[in-house]
């Protein structure tokens, strides 16, 4: 939905704001309007810190947007409530929340819809700003830390995807955030090993860092390197790549990681899929989304062959947010481990292109 119609403002109230404006590789940071109550059940977030996300990357390559420009762009983020509608009863002004990247819908759904949030697809605007909207508040917002928003949460639960228990070993492919927070949500949880598949060095000694076995595919076939290492295969795999997946010569193969998956899981074993595979239509706000295949290669026989099992799907923070919550309170969990760079919003535009050459891992943006 266009800037106009999401953030529905009072005169002269601006805020500084991230907007994508449907040309490849490009954002500015511009006066936007300040977000107010439109329904009772809303609160008003002061944000205090917000990120940048891998997933970011789809709509700044204009792969995946919306079809009105321009929005404002970023779905992680935490602050403090400056206003909340009379509706809302177990939230506070002044209370210190994380906002979720999917919201809750504010009804109980017997058939479940597609889950929006912010920064894309949706009505809610982005959140690499000074002030949000949240609907549905109670519901909506977490009481705790930044990456609860998204990333720890998504990769926390692709490993549920996958079937994962105590004692497994994982293959985890992409160490961008979410795939160094999976392996570490992995070890966490009590895998016997780690493997961590990316080609950028500075991500693999990342992985290294937190106890992964680093697998570089520019080197060699990944599966054969992990297979060395685990010959019957891992029981459990993870894609936190998605859609814009590159093979061993940099170029863009959509169905590599799935076919790397199915061949390196072993009898009987699990594969999660989290990395974004959301296609879509050429529009103003994604001008090149066709580049992306809807459909890839499935390697059917190998997967009914070996038993396998997937789950696949977008996370709800919500669900696993009370448990990584108290593992970060009390010391077990350090996901912030994962932070490269701390920011001020005029240097957003400078550090998409930096996360877009893969100089950065995870970028901060903080607000006075």
């Amino acid at each position: 939905m266009a800037l106009n119609a999401t953030l529905n403002a009072t005169i002269n109230a601006i805020m500084r704001g991230v907007l994508f404006e449907g040309i490849p590789r490009q954002v500015r940071v511009a006066d936007v309007p300040v977000p107010v109550l439109m329904d009772e059940t809303d609160a008003i977030v002061r944000i205090t810190t917000s990120a940048i996300c891998r997933s970011d990357l789809h709509m700044y390559h204009s792969v995946r947007g919306e079809p009105d420009v321009p929005w404002v762009v970023g779905h992680e983020a935490m602050g403090y409530i400056s206003q909340i509608g009379s509706a809302v009863h177990s939230l506070a002004v002044g209370d210190y929340v994380v906002i979720p990247d999917n919201l809750d819908s504010g009804h109980l759904q017997m058939d479940p819809e597609p889950r929006f949030g912010y920064g894309g697809p949706g009505p809610y605007g982005g959140l690499q700003a000074e002030y949000a909207r949240v609907p549905f508040a109670d519901d909506s917002l977490i009481t705790s830390y930044v990456l609860l928003s998204d990333i720890f949460a998504t990769g926390w639960t692709a490993l549920d995807f996958s079937g994962f228990e105590a004692g497994d070993t994982v293959a985890v492919f992409g160490a961008g955030p979410v795939g160094l927070l999976s392996p570490y949500s992995a070890i966490l949880r009590g895998a016997s090993k780690v493997y961590s598949v990316d080609h950028v060095p500075a991500r693999l000694e990342k992985a290294a860092s937190i106890g992964a076995v680093p697998i570089n595919f520019f080197e060699s076939d990944p599966v054969q390197q992990i297979l060395a290492y685990e010959p019957d295969g891992v029981t459990r795999a993870v894609d936190c790549v998605g859609m814009e997946a590159i093979n061993a010569q940099g170029e863009l193969q959509e169905d590599i990681v799935m076919r790397n998956m199915v061949a390196v899981t072993r009898q009987g074993g699990g594969i999660g899929q989290v990395g974004v595979f959301l296609t879509q239509n050429n529009s103003v706000g994604a001008p090149l989304a066709e580049t992306i295949s809807p459909n890839i290669t499935f390697p059917l026989s190998d997967f009914l062959s070996k038993h396998l099992t997937l789950g696949a799907g977008v996370v709800d923070p919500i669900a696993v947010a009370p448990v990584l919550e108290k593992l970060i309170t009390s010391g077990r969990a350090q996901p912030h481990f994962v932070g490269t760079a701390e920011i001020g919003i005029e240097e957003v535009p400078e550090y998409f292109q930096r996360f877009d050459r893969q100089e950065e891992i995870k970028v901060y943006i903080r607000f006075p």
